[in-house]
């Protein structure tokens, strides 16, 4: 069964980009030249989603109006020529059908998730967190995700590995069976310390569901702050079926994070053919100095 959903949580504060998001969603944080949550829109149409559900807060107004079609900006573009402006403006428009529900009280990603139950139905969809950007030079990690789901018709998270002294900062999986970067999960672990981890691996932002696990978000307890974590609820729905984790090709970029937001900056910068040299130059003169 293919996956055509996706659902974008959106409505956190921020608080880690201070004081840029006082005022402006950190789904909107430009990198290079698009707001994150854009390359994560992009993430999920190349992987062949059509739908995809952003949950939104107070405040998050900016988000629908970087989507919505047409309008005087695009009219304008229109009357002066300039057609390449406009060609990629209307790209944006034609990504996929968005949509948007409110999230009316933060309560964590697993509350957040919530929200989209009528969205999904009865269908697998995807989830990308719209904070944080994946960059595969061969596929879209939500495409390997969703071709992972095709072959196990499971759930599938994201998995990367991160240093000994990072373990503490994420969920961590264990392993039961591997088979290449597809592993079967024995265990799901939020925030453990390095020594009692089950493993380096940590969830990366990326997740293909099944609808089961909207009665194991309902059945959760909230926990510290009187959040609902996913983690949780992933870990009760691991008790009851197979879960994998697949070690995708690529790399994450946290942009909430201010050190990774800039250096997630210089590497798409140098990414972009029309950048690269010039970029390449002054940093090495920089560097110099």
């Amino acid at each position: 069964m293919k996956i055509t959903k996706a659902v974008i949580p959106a409505a956190g504060f921020g608080t880690r980009f201070l004081p840029f998001t006082r005022s402006v969603p950190k789904e909107m944080i430009p990198l290079v030249d698009k707001p994150v949550i854009q390359y994560v829109i992009e993430e999920a149409a190349a992987a062949g989603i059509t739908d995809i559900l952003i949950v939104i807060s107070s405040g998050k107004g900016a988000i629908q109006e970087h989507f919505i079609p047409g309008g005087p900006l695009e009219e304008r573009l229109a009357a002066t020529g300039k057609t390449a402006e406009l060609a990629e403006l209307q790209q944006i428009d034609n990504l996929a059908r968005i949509h948007y529900v409110y999230q009316k009280e933060l309560k964590g990603l697993g509350h957040a998730l919530m929200q989209a139950e009528r969205f999904a139905e009865s269908d697998p969809f995807a989830v990308l967190l719209g904070d944080t950007v994946l960059y595969s030079g061969s596929k879209p990690v939500t495409a390997q995700l969703c071709e992972a789901f095709e072959r196990t018709q499971s759930p599938v998270v994201a998995l990367e590995e991160v240093p000994a002294e990072k373990v503490s900062r994420y969920g961590i999986a264990g392993l039961a069976e591997s088979d290449g970067n597809l592993h079967k999960l024995s265990d799901l672990v939020e925030k453990p310390s390095a020594e009692t981890a089950p493993s380096r691996l940590a969830i990366a932002s990326r997740y293909v569901f099944t609808p089961d696990i909207f009665a194991e978000l309902a059945q959760t307890k909230p926990g510290k702050g009187g959040e609902i974590q996913l983690t949780d609820a992933m870990k009760s729905l691991l008790q009851k079926r197979t879960f994998y984790g697949l070690q995708f090709d690529g790399k994450r970029y946290d942009i909430g994070n201010k050190l990774e937001f800039l250096k997630s900056t210089v590497e798409f910068g140098l990414r972009r053919p029309e950048f690269k040299e010039a970029f390449s130059a002054y940093l090495r003169e920089l560097i110099k100095d």
